[in-house]
């Protein structure tokens, strides 16, 4: 006694042997008004808490308070930047949008809640504690085995050391102990503080890295923890590659199959020719152009990739033009001064006459679209052959320039130059042009044909074409212009005529 007399007392703990025993005793601590008690047991003992007397802890109350303050701070924090900071429309939704700020504002308050529930539990327990002087007592460690212990602390209001020890008399146990300090020092060791400062040092590492890479550049690639596709053994068409037999980077389709979607080719569509009187006119060519769209692999026995347009159409009349000098015009056929050089240039495809694709405001919408991004750069945006590169060519005074076609001429005429001949030359080229078809979609390639037959409409239109219900507002308009010019025509007229003392 003597020794524990020296040393500070926390508390008196007592050992029960069963449950119940354990229950009966925390109901007599708690009738007799002692409130800082703590039970100990091997397992959770259900209704120890109210037989101890604890009252429902506040914990909830923390876990709603912080959740609300982090909806409130993800709330403000989305109203103050996108509303009042830097205003900024997303979607053509209001600058304060609640049900666009719920997601952020929803995130916070989990965040907070859970922030709240982890260190409110912490500090409601007493949290952390490295140690509890009751472990003083080497019996203390049958509690996790078969033993109850009972404790009340010294820091409880009706605390008496003697008191408490016939209070637990009472209840039947064998062993009661006081609680009292820990023989071992209570300083900290050294080693402690030298690891924790280590820890500290070497966690500002990371963050120096991160802030160097973040401030300077560098020629070296990325730190990568996980290559995913930045390491990949990536390949050019033309380069060689050892995962393949054949040593090519490049794959070739494999035969016999063909793209999803793509089972039923329209060859008519693809190529702006009628394909069944083409048969009838040359099997052997309209077989080689149903092999080009079904199996692009190379031509066998040093065969030409076949075109849409005829053999004797683009070589023999190119040649035609540079022995001649004639001047080519927009059909790609010669305007020969000798009639015998006429058989060498007709063209006798069977171009499709009219627009595969029906004809509405959205077809035409999109030809526009297209006809402005490909088309006016030569041919301008009327079609009238003065696009920006026709006049720049035309200012550098370059010897070898063609000029563009005037897509309103009557050889570009739908009746002279059919659809399909018009689609063929818009994919395949011709003279100066290149060919789109690896730029623009079939679609959108019919499309700029519609657009043009529409131009061509447009600008050659008379007035029968007209309708009725608007061609009287027209004819009217046109006779104001009329009057107004013929009046300003007698004005300067009488001005000339007039001596120059008159005026």
């Amino acid at each position: 006694m003597s020794e524990n007399n020296e040393k500070k007392v926390h508390g008196i703990v007592a050992e029960y042997t069963s449950v119940d025993s354990l229950l009966n005793a925390c109901r007599r601590v708690r009738d007799a008004g002692y409130k800082k008690t703590d039970a100990f047991a091997p397992f959770a003992v259900h209704g120890i808490e109210k037989a101890l007397g604890i009252k429902p802890t506040v914990l909830p109350w923390i876990v709603f308070g912080c959740g609300a303050v982090g909806a409130i701070v993800g709330l403000t924090m989305q109203i103050w930047m996108n509303s009042i900071d830097y205003p900024y429309i997303i979607s053509g939704k209001p600058m304060i949008s609640l049900p666009a700020f719920i997601p952020v504002a929803y995130e916070l308050t989990i965040l907070f809640a859970a922030f709240g529930a982890f260190f409110g539990m912490w500090a409601l327990n007493g949290l952390p504690r490295f140690s509890n002087p009751i472990f003083t007592d080497p019996r203390f460690d049958r509690v996790t085995d078969d033993r109850f212990f009972l404790y009340i602390d010294a820091k409880d209001e009706q605390f008496d050391e003697a008191g408490v020890r016939q209070l637990f008399g009472d209840t039947g146990t064998e062993y009661i102990q006081t609680v009292v300090d820990d023989d071992s020092s209570s300083k900290v060791p050294k080693g402690f503080f030298i690891a924790w400062a280590a820890v500290i040092g070497l966690s500002v590492i990371p963050v120096l890295v991160v802030l160097k890479m973040r401030l300077t550049k560098s020629s070296l690639p990325r730190f990568h923890v996980f290559f995913d596709m930045d390491f990949s053994p990536a390949k050019d068409a033309q380069q060689t590659t050892t995962l393949f037999a054949d040593g090519r980077a490049m794959r070739p389709d494999v035969a016999g199959t063909v793209a999803r979607g793509d089972m039923l080719i329209d060859m008519d569509y693809m190529t702006g020719i009628d394909m069944e009187a083409l048969t009838q006119v040359d099997a052997r060519r309209a077989e080689r152009l149903v092999r080009s769209f079904a199996d692009p692999s190379p031509q066998q026995e040093g065969e030409q990739p076949p075109v849409a347009d005829t053999e004797e159409t683009s070589a023999p009349a190119e040649k035609t033009a540079e022995e001649t000098g004639v001047q080519e015009e927009a059909t790609g056929e010669t305007e020969s001064a000798a009639p015998a050089a006429a058989p060498s240039v007709m063209d006798t495809t069977p171009w499709l006459t009219q627009n595969p694709l029906p004809l509405n405001k959205q077809l035409l919408e999109r030809g526009q679209t297209y006809f402005g991004i490909y088309c006016s750069v030569c041919h301008g945006l009327n079609g009238g052959g003065n696009g920006l590169v026709n006049r720049r060519a035309q200012k550098i005074l370059a010897t070898n320039w063609i000029p563009p076609s005037k897509l309103n001429q009557p050889t570009l005429a739908q009746d002279v130059y059919p659809d399909g001949k018009l689609f063929n030359t818009i994919s395949n080229g011709i003279r100066k042009m290149p060919g789109y078809a690896a730029q623009i979609t079939t679609r959108d390639r019919w499309a700029i044909v519609a657009y043009v037959r529409a131009l061509q409409q447009s600008q050659n239109a008379s007035i029968n074409e007209v309708p009725a219900a608007e061609r009287e507002a027209i004819l009217k308009q046109q006779a104001e212009v009329k009057k107004q010019l013929e009046e300003q025509a007698a004005a300067e007229a009488a001005q000339a005529n007039a001596e120059p003392g008159d005026n």
